[in-house]
């Protein structure tokens, strides 16, 4: 009787220890990657009061079971389903982490690492990827500054917020590509002006500038042949800069057969003056800007006179209908008898003489009487179209791969030579209208330079790997999550807070940890994975353990009853 006594009691701890079991899972229903617990039972021992005999062959007597009688019941084992996945949640933080397969992340406290599925993240103060309920360190593997690539090396805690990466350095441009038709009928090229293509580049502290190229043609039967120089400077407030230190193309000429007219509505020439008609007022005067012998004035090192020179030679350049564009005037050119090129800025020294010899070729000063340019002088590159295709042909001295150079480097440091293409140039019909553009960065966009980028989000990848965006387009590799795998991740050991530690049965962590990907898992960012405790299991197992409790307990008052009557035997 005191054997049944005392298997009951043993059999209500059982169920009791069984029924904590079951509670706990109910209880961690909404934790976050929680992992349900089940237990199983095993028999606690036996008391033999008999051992089991063997046949007797010579009496004949057959063998006899022995007699054994059960003492209660145990727990056997405490199973954790820590390989059976939870359900996704949907959270929509990007530092919210779920994986799907095996793995684990691994976490720290600064002393020791910790396994846990829970990837409830956030960044901290220093910019640690950290959990949100413990603070621990998420650990993963950071960048080779060499190679740009991970490295898988003993695993530290992923800084991601670093002062370092809150910024994409800036770089120069290098490369860059002119597209589109430009059409010899687009009154713009056709114009003194041309046809302005605007290359929007950076230098190598992320400054912005707009170089503005210009396209022309020219005349005749050479149609088909374009200048294209570098016409102005800008940078990123507007300011131009002087260019005249840049190194683009070579001194070249151009047929040009343009009309120079005189405003003489407007102006008239009184000796080397030029006044106007209707009250005699002097715009320019020759003599401010030419030598007695016709040479231009050395003014570099008088600013009062070179801004008299520059003036009287504004002045003059917009009574021939050039206002805006006296450089372009005065490297128009005209033939004399022996075919030497003489151009308008020699013209008008001619004018400045004291004495104009006869032969020399001067301005004309009558409105009726145009005078024929037969082209111009320009620093550039000659662009050269095939009259049969309308491909290009040759981009000043390249009849191959139609690049040129552009050197800004002159202007400073941080400036760089910029390499231009022009290959997928045409010179189609399109009615008049040309769709010619310049673009920083070849044709496969690289060396197109950008400023300085600030961080504007932070993105993952399925395989763990962590990107930064920055708002000058640019991505950085920031590190990579690493995981950790188990052979066997039931024998982990829950150290509460979602976390695991390892054991012997487990197996060892190496520090490194694996890419989640080799093993077929992934993870999912904006998703939390949730508890797999199935309530309708537990509240069953709830049921059985119930009735398990209640009939050990009857077990206990039957016993209770047999020794109450053993005792009124007495009586």
């Amino acid at each position: 009787m005191m054997r049944s006594l005392y298997s009951g009691v043993a059999g209500l701890k059982t169920h009791q220890t069984r029924m904590d079991v079951i509670g706990n899972n109910i209880a961690n229903v909404n934790t976050t990657a929680y992992k349900s617990s089940s237990m199983t039972f095993s028999e606690l021992m036996s008391q033999t009061t008999q051992k089991a005999s063997g046949a007797n062959a010579t009496t004949g007597v057959g063998g006899t079971n022995a007699k054994q009688i059960g003492l209660g019941v145990k727990a056997g084992a405490i199973n954790t389903a820590i390989t059976t996945q939870g359900s996704a949640q949907s959270t929509g933080n990007p530092f919210d982490i779920m994986i799907t397969g095996d793995n684990f992340f691994v976490v720290s406290n600064g002393s020791e690492n910790f396994f846990t599925r829970d990837g409830s993240f956030y960044v901290d103060g220093a910019g640690n990827l950290a959990m949100t309920s413990t603070g621990y360190n998420v650990m993963g593997w950071g960048v080779d500054e060499t190679t740009g690539n991970i490295k898988q090396d003993t695993v530290t805690a992923l800084r991601i917020m670093s002062a370092a990466n809150m910024t994409y350095p800036p770089e120069a441009t290098t490369k860059a590509n002119i597209s589109g038709i430009l059409d010899e009928n687009d009154k713009d090229v056709t114009s003194a002006n041309g046809k302005t293509v605007n290359l929007n580049f950076f230098d190598a502290r992320g400054y912005s500038y707009t170089a503005k190229f210009t396209f022309k043609q020219s005349s005749g039967t050479a149609s088909n042949e374009y200048s294209m120089e570098l016409t102005k400077l800008l940078d990123s407030t507007g300011a131009e800069i002087d260019i005249s230190k840049v190194k683009f193309g070579d001194n070249s000429t151009q047929t040009l057969q343009t009309p120079v007219t005189f405003a003489g509505d407007t102006y008239e020439w009184d000796g080397k003056q030029l006044k106007t008609k209707a009250d005699k007022k002097v715009v320019a005067d020759l003599s401010a800007a030419f030598n007695a012998d016709g040479t231009l004035i050395d003014t570099s090192t008088d600013e009062a006179a070179a801004k008299a020179q520059q003036e009287t030679l504004d002045a003059i350049a917009a009574a021939y209908g050039y206002e805006g564009s006296t450089d372009e005037f005065l490297k128009l050119y005209q033939k004399d008898a022996n075919g030497t090129e003489v151009t308008v800025e020699t013209m008008l020294g001619n004018m400045a003489k004291t004495t104009t010899a006869q032969g020399d070729l001067v301005l004309t000063t009558d409105k009726d009487k145009p005078m024929t340019m037969d082209g111009r002088f320009f620093e550039g590159v000659k662009v050269i179209f095939d009259t049969d295709t309308g491909k290009l042909k040759q981009v000043g001295s390249n009849v191959t791969d139609f690049k040129t150079n552009v050197d800004f480097t002159p202007l400073g440091g941080n400036f760089s030579n910029i390499t231009i293409d022009l290959s997928e140039c045409t010179n189609y019909d399109n009615k008049g209208t040309s769709t010619i553009g310049a673009t920083s960065g070849d044709l496969d966009g690289l060396g197109t330079g950008r400023r300085l980028g600030d961080m504007i989000g932070v993105f993952i990848q399925k395989d763990g790997m962590i990107y930064a965006s920055y708002d000058n387009g640019m991505t950085k590799l920031l590190g990579q999550i690493a995981t950790a795998a188990f052979a066997n991740a039931s024998g982990l050991e829950k150290e509460g807070d979602n976390l695991y530690s390892a054991t012997l049965n487990s197996g060892e962590f190496d520090g490194i940890g694996v890419d989640i990907t080799a093993g077929g898992g992934y993870m999912s960012p904006g998703q939390l994975e949730m508890s797999n405790v199935d309530l309708s299991s537990e509240f069953t197992e709830m049921i059985t353990t119930q009735r398990g409790f209640q009939a050990n307990s009857r077990i206990i008052t039957v016993s209770d009853t047999l020794l109450e009557e053993l005792t009124n035997l007495k009586r």
